[in-house]
């Protein structure tokens, strides 16, 4: 069953951040078997309390075990240091 990672983040230097995260975070994705749907900046709230303005980035996976997977990588516990300082995040899993 489908599963998503729905992630919200206000980033504060962007040009980092695409330089570093990004790319890194992708090819991991990719490896543990999921896909971006979207990924955009510049969100609007319609409702609710959130991060209005914020980038969202959903990756799609095959099961909620396969995004866990990755998200608990040791692999992406490297990566992630990558956006310390950089951004502030949200992150849900949904599905499955």
């Amino acid at each position: 069953m489908t599963a998503w990672l729905v992630i919200t983040a206000r980033i504060h230097d962007r040009e980092a951040f695409i330089a570093g995260y990004g790319p890194a975070a992708a090819r991991l994705v990719e490896q543990y078997g999921g896909h971006y749907a979207i990924r955009a900046p510049g969100a609007q709230l319609l409702e609710g309390y959130g991060m209005d303005g914020a980038s969202v980035v959903v990756s799609e996976w095959p099961s909620r075990a396969a995004a866990l997977a990755f998200w608990t990588s040791p692999e992406y516990a490297e990566v992630r240091k990558l956006r310390e300082g950089l951004a502030d995040v949200q992150v849900m899993l949904v599905g499955d």
